[in-house]
């Protein structure tokens, strides 16, 4: 188990302006409650290509995407939703983007890799397979 912080620089990430408003609010408002992934989420947002417009193009996670990952440590793979705190339900693969996983997930396109820190502290790499839209319930 690796301890140490993620040496290698982060991908480029996208995400529609709506988001990175919403998730801005969310990461000030959980600063106190969950400081680690607020400050990993905060980070995050900051590096961030805005891409105008309600609906936007492209297949980069945002909030309610659909994200097929493998995790590059163990070779597993999976998918999740990505949602907000209220909507998760780890048994139905919705993962809340106030989680480690969440967090590192959000604006990545397929093929794009990242270093995260689990909630233990260790150092993991995952990569994107796979981005789509959830299906309309």
């Amino acid at each position: 188990m690796t301890k140490v912080s993620p040496a290698r620089s982060k991908p480029r990430i996208k995400m529609t302006a709506d988001d990175h408003e919403r998730l801005s609010r969310l990461a000030a408002s959980a600063m106190d409650r969950a400081p680690e992934v607020a400050s990993f989420l905060s980070d995050e947002l900051d590096r961030v290509q805005i891409v105008r417009g309600g609906t936007a193009e492209g297949d980069f996670a945002r909030m309610g995407s659909r994200v097929d990952f493998r995790d590059n440590s163990t070779g597993r793979m999976q998918s999740v939703t990505l949602v907000y705190p209220g909507d998760a339900d780890i048994a139905q693969g919705k993962v809340s983007i106030l989680t480690p996983i969440g967090a590192a997930l959000i604006g990545l396109s397929k093929g794009q890799s990242i270093d995260w820190a689990t909630r233990t502290g260790e150092i993991r790499r995952l990569t994107v397979l796979e981005v789509r839209e959830a299906a309309l319930a």
